[in-house]
């Protein structure tokens, strides 16, 4: 029996097709080869066309089918993943009404702090677990306040996930999970929140039908079905943010279990049984996959908007003469501390943990005479080790402890340079496993049609390639110096 995971990333579209009884991949497809572009008209702005991410869905799943490693005929269920807190807005007709504004996207801080304001800190976090901030509530609320044709018109407000689940099935659903992330769920009064409904004036008939994150959200559209070459009918059985959907795909479901990764952004997230809140909200709280309202179950959230985006950056500078695999090379051989080289990793979006300041990157201590482009590529990896390390600190003041942490071998993950830099800064020792978002969608998906008679079932056979322990304080002192120039910056916004 097959399950299809589709993962709707940033920069492209990942698909694969595993094998239930095995949990095993059977092939993988991804689009497009270049990275997806995000659209930035203003600074601080991010937005990307729903519409494509559908199209690029498609040609992945065709491009993993002409792999001809399986039947299509037999996929029995699908899941999705998708990046988290973006705004898709659609009229009755489903009809894509503007661009998303994605997960980046800036333009609403100020809306959302005055919404933190005005609804009352202390109430906010007790019931949200958060401040509206630039999260999904806040970017509707920006569209209703700047573009009011557009929201005159919108029928069902949805994140990408969601949208996508629609384009496979004709129906628009959401869980308590998805709700959480877009900060318009009450955890105290398990429902949609009236106080943010209601400060901003949302009429409830926006918003989709609550359903569990493992359930049917509808069957597959005869003619998508056609057109994709799968069986009508079969359900859409799974959808999560892709960062709970890391977590479920390494089996990090219960208290105290931590999960890490670095693509685009990076992310540290926790699983925790209490209604517990940072109290700036620097960290963020939502309901995790497998979470109920009689076995609480929340997913802790610190991230970091720039960290691949940021070594994708540099890279773009050298052009075709650089890949990822030669920088990581070059990188190890520069000296621990890159000769005193350091850089700041903030500069794609508002970055919560530093209270949504926009601080931008920052190259600090340039030596002409002695740093070379090896000194640049380790820099960027110690600086953004260095982030997680801060974030992690601000995860431990608030009482989340691991003891290890869980990581996709993906990524900056990749690099052994950057895995060991981060354990070793951290402090944390870190387990590496074949993870990917597509099979975590896929295996969720099968938790979702019961194919798996439990989570457990589905992971019956994960084991870790590698485990990377603290071996080095090395780069204490540099931390220090990094953390002083971090602290400079914000004060200075």
């Amino acid at each position: 029996m097959l399950l299809l995971g589709i993962d709707i990333g940033t920069s492209s579209i990942k698909v694969s097709v595993v094998e239930a009884a095995t949990q095993t991949v059977v092939a993988s497809a991804q689009y497009p080869d270049e990275e997806t572009p995000i659209i930035a008209v203003k600074p601080g702005w991010a937005e990307q066309s729903p519409d494509m991410w559908w199209e690029n869905v498609q040609h992945a799943i065709n491009l993993c089918h002409h792999s001809g490693k399986y039947q299509p005929a037999d996929i029995s269920a699908i899941g999705i993943a998708y990046q988290m807190h973006g705004l898709v807005l659609v009229d009755k007709q489903q009809r894509v009404l503007r661009n998303s504004i994605i997960w980046c996207d800036s333009r609403a801080v100020e809306i959302g702090d005055k919404a933190f304001e005005t609804i009352g800190e202390e109430k906010c976090l007790s019931h949200l677990l958060n401040s509206p901030g630039n999260f999904t509530a806040s970017k509707l609320a920006w569209v209703k306040k700047n573009e009011p044709k557009i929201y005159e018109q919108t029928d069902k407000i949805m994140l990408p996930g969601d949208f996508i689940a629609m384009c496979l099935t004709g129906e628009i659903t959401t869980s308590v999970s998805a709700l959480s992330e877009g900060v318009f769920y009450d955890f105290s009064g398990n429902r949609l929140s009236e106080d943010v409904t209601n400060y901003f004036g949302f009429s409830l008939s926006l918003f989709p039908e609550i359903r569990p994150v493992f359930s049917n959200h509808g069957g597959l559209l005869p003619e998508i079905a056609k057109a994709l070459r799968l069986k009508a009918g079969i359900p859409v059985a799974y959808k999560a943010g892709d960062q709970p959907n890391n977590a479920l795909s390494l089996n990090v479901l219960n208290p105290g279990e931590v999960a890490a990764t670095a693509g685009t952004s990076g992310v540290i997230y926790g699983v925790s049984d209490q209604l517990a809140y940072d109290k700036q909200s620097r960290v963020n709280t939502f309901a995790h996959v497998n979470y109920t309202e009689e076995q609480k179950r929340l997913g802790v959230l610190l991230c970091i908007n720039g960290t691949g985006s940021l070594n994708r950056w540099v890279k773009s500078l050298f052009g075709t003469s650089v890949s990822y695999q030669q920088m990581n090379d070059e990188a190890a051989g520069a000296p621990v501390g890159s000769d005193g080289l350091r850089i700041l990793p903030f500069g794609n979006g508002a970055e919560r943990m530093l209270n949504n300041k926009l601080v931008g990157v920052h190259l600090q201590n340039i030596d002409l005479n002695l740093h070379t482009r090896a000194h640049l590529f380790r820099a960027v990896q110690e600086g953004i080790a260095f982030s997680f390390r801060y974030g992690l600190d601000i995860m431990r003041s608030n009482g989340m402890n691991p003891s290890v942490i869980r990581a996709g071998k993906a990524n900056l993950f990749l690099s052994g340079l950057f895995a060991e830099t981060f354990v070793n800064i951290t402090g944390v020792p870190v387990e590496l496993y074949k993870n990917d978002g597509s099979v975590g969608a896929a295996l969720g998906a099968g938790i979702g049609s019961q194919i798996f008679k439990s989570p457990a079932e589905a992971f019956s056979n994960m084991h870790p390639l590698q485990l990377i322990e603290p071996k080095s304080q090395q780069l204490e002192t540099a931390y220090q110096e990094w953390k002083v120039l971090l602290e400079k910056q914000l004060a200075e916004l």
